[in-house]
């Protein structure tokens, strides 16, 4: 029951009495995975607490309420990151690598997409991304892929992958790079920012992502992509 998998890793955590960047990762993962209701993240909070109330009985040293603080803040910041849309309308989510973040907004934007997603980026070699573009493809979300050739084919491109799937993609064979890096998502959320869609990304560089339903943005990103479309042409 993924309540009691979090709790054991609240637990776990308890055992230095910190938080690392590490664990912070981990549970974040691990509760957006779990697609907690509100309900369940409301019990979840509940047992934060119920974790550390009998260890108040004497006296604590002050980070054992830092430890605290942090928990909440992850809890929260889940349930931003898996929403299908930003946190509140008109407002829009930043979020920055290295970490998760990045990486799990973008897997909950495809896995909230109902209709379609527009990708445009310079390259994508992150399975964790490529499986919840695939996994949108099968519920039957229309996904439109634009990507650079000279990224394309390197080792550890997944962009052979989507297209043996079934996925729509064209490459741009310019001799300049097709370097955008964003997304539309049922034309109502656009993705954009210098995070590229790999490991690296995650693991080791300093990135961003901004998450947006301004329309205005929307509207002149999704024209951007509908030019490309057209002009680089093929695909399939």
């Amino acid at each position: 029951m993924a309540i009691d998998r979090l709790t054991e890793i609240l637990r776990q955590t308890l055992q230095d009495d910190l938080l690392s960047r590490n664990e912070r990762a981990l549970l974040l993962e691990e509760i957006i995975q779990s697609r907690l209701t509100s309900a369940d993240l409301e019990k979840l909070r509940s047992l934060v607490f119920d974790l550390i109330r009998p260890r108040f009985s004497t006296p604590e040293q002050v980070h054992l309420l830092d430890w605290l603080e942090d928990i909440q803040k992850v809890i929260l910041r889940s349930q931003s990151l898996s929403d299908s849309s930003p946190r509140s309308t008109g407002e829009s989510d930043a979020c920055f690598s290295p970490g998760m973040e990045c990486v799990s907004r973008i897997r909950g934007l495809f896995r909230s997409a109902r209709e379609s997603a527009d990708v445009c980026v310079f390259t994508i070699t992150d399975d964790r991304i490529t499986e919840e573009i695939l996994a949108a493809h099968r519920r039957g979300v229309r996904i439109r892929l634009i990507t650079d050739n000279e990224k394309a084919f390197d080792p550890g491109s997944d962009i052979e992958t989507l297209q043996q799937a079934g996925l729509s993609v064209r490459v741009d064979r310019t001799p300049y790079h097709m370097h955008h890096k964003f997304a539309l998502f049922d034309g109502k959320r656009l993705l954009t920012g210098s995070y590229n869609w790999t490991r690296g990304a995650a693991e080791q560089n300093e990135e961003n992502l901004i998450v947006t339903a301004d329309s205005s943005l929307i509207s002149q990103f999704s024209a951007c992509f509908e030019q490309l479309w057209a002009s680089i042409g093929g695909g399939r």
